[in-house]
C-alpha cells in the first residue's frame, strides 16, 4: 500500500510517500516557510503564498526522486485539529494539491487534521500495533498546541487538557528569537540548552489537567535581564515545559489510570525535555525528530489505514 501524504502547516510544507505495510518511508521532503529575522510567525496570507512557492519547487524535486504512478491514495491535512471551528487558510494549499492528484489519477483522497497527522506519524514510527488497539494519552506540544489528548484505537477521542494561555512552542520560539535565532527556533534553543548541565526545578503552574505557560516567557525575560548565561536560560525554558508535562501526565494517570503516554509535536523533539520526562515518567514513548516535528508521514499513514482497514 503506497500512499502520498501532504501537510501545509503554519510552519512548513511537507510531502511524503510511504509503504505502510512494509513500514517504510519512500520519500520525505519538507521546507520551512520563510520568516523574517526577528519575527515570531507569519500572517496567513504570507503562509499561503509561501506554501505555493515551496510546493512548486518540492513537486519538481519529488518528480525527480520518485515515480508517483504507484501511489494508491492521498492523505492531506485540511485543518489544525478536530475541535469545532478549527481552521487556518494555509491548509487550503495542501487540500488543493490533493484534489488535483485525485482528478489526475482517480485515487481516494483522505482528509484529516494536522493533529491527527502528528499522532499517526508517531504511531507509524513506533510500529507498535498494541498502541493502536488500546487507550493511550498523547501530548501534542508545538507552536500552536499544548494539548493532552485521549486516544483510543488510533483515533482521537477528546482533548482532556491544554494550556490556558501561551503554547509551549510559542514560549520556546519567543525565547529563541529574542536570543537572535531564526524562527522556528526550537532546534537552536535545544542545542544551547544541551550546553548547560545544571539540574533546574522551576515552579510550574498546573491545575488538574490544564496548565499556564505565560509565566515561563516572563521568567525567561527576567533571567536574560539579570545577565544569566543563555544556555542556562534555554535549559530553564525546556525544564519548565518538561516539568509542566510531567505534572499534567501524573494528574491524568490519577484520573484515567496508568495509560501509555506518547509525546508528539515539534517541541517534543528536544532531547533535554525527553531526558527529564523519562526520568520521572515510565511507560512513555518519544519518537525521532523527523516523526515528531511537522511532517506529512502521518497523513500518508492515515490514508493507508483508511484504505486497508476502512
Amino acid at each position: 500500500m503506497i500512499t502520498l501524504g501532504i501537510d501545509t502547516s503554519n510552519y512548513a510544507s511537507s510531502v511524503a510517500v510511504i509503504d505502510y505495510e512494509k513500514n517504510e518511508i519512500l520519500l520525505n521532503e519538507k521546507q520551512f516557510l520563510p520568516v523574517k529575522q526577528g519575527e515570531c510567525g507569519l500572517r496567513q496570507q504570507d503562509a499561503v503564498f509561501g506554501h505555493i512557492k515551496n510546493l512548486i519547487d518540492m513537486l519538481e524535486l519529488v518528480h525527480n526522486k520518485f515515480d508517483l504512478s504507484c501511489v494508491q491514495a492521498v492523505g492531506v491535512s485540511v485543518k489544525p485539529t478536530n475541535e469545532e471551528g478549527s481552521y487556518m487558510p494555509c491548509f487550503l494549499v495542501g487540500k488543493l494539491l490533493a484534489q488535483m492528484v485525485k482528478t489526475i489519477k482517480d485515487i481516494p483522497v483522505i482528509q484529516t487534521t494536522h493533529q491527527d497527522g502528528h499522532l499517526n506519524s508517531a504511531l507509524f514510527s513506533l510500529n507498535n500495533e498494541n498502541l493502536y488497539n488500546q487507550k493511550i494519552i498523547v501530548f501534542h506540544v508545538s507552536g500552536g498546541t499544548t494539548d493532552m489528548i485521549l486516544v483510543e484505537n488510533g483515533k482521537i477521542v477528546e482533548t482532556v487538557g491544554s494550556s490556558n494561555d501561551l503554547f509551549a512552542g510559542q514560549a520556546v520560539d519567543r525565547l529563541g528569537v529574542k536570543l537572535g535565532f531564526p524562527f522556528p527556533a526550537g532546534v537552536y534553543v535545544s542545542q544551547l540548552a544541551a550546553q548547560c548541565d545544571e539540574i533546574i526545578k522551576p515552579k510550574v503552574s498546573v491545575k488538574g489537567l490544564n496548565c499556564n505557560l505565560s509565566g515561563l516567557q516572563n521568567q525567561c525575560e527576567k533571567l536574560i535581564d539579570e545577565g544569566r548565561d543563555n544556555a542556562y536560560v534555554c535549559r530553564y525554558c525546556l525544564s519548565f515545559i518538561a516539568r509542566t508535562l510531567i505534572k499534567m501526565a501524573e494528574n491524568a494517570r490519577e484520573e484515567f489510570g496508568n495509560l501509555p503516554i506518547v509525546f508528539v509535536g515539534g517541541v517534543m523533539s528536544s532531547q533535554t525535555i525527553k531526558e527529564i520526562v523519562q526520568e520521572k515518567l515510565k511507560n512513555t514513548y518519544f519518537v525521532e525528530p523527523v516523526f515528531s516535528s511537522d511532517n506529512a508521514i502521518g497523513t500518508a499513514a492515515i490514508a493507508a489505514r483508511k484504505v486497508i482497514y476502512g
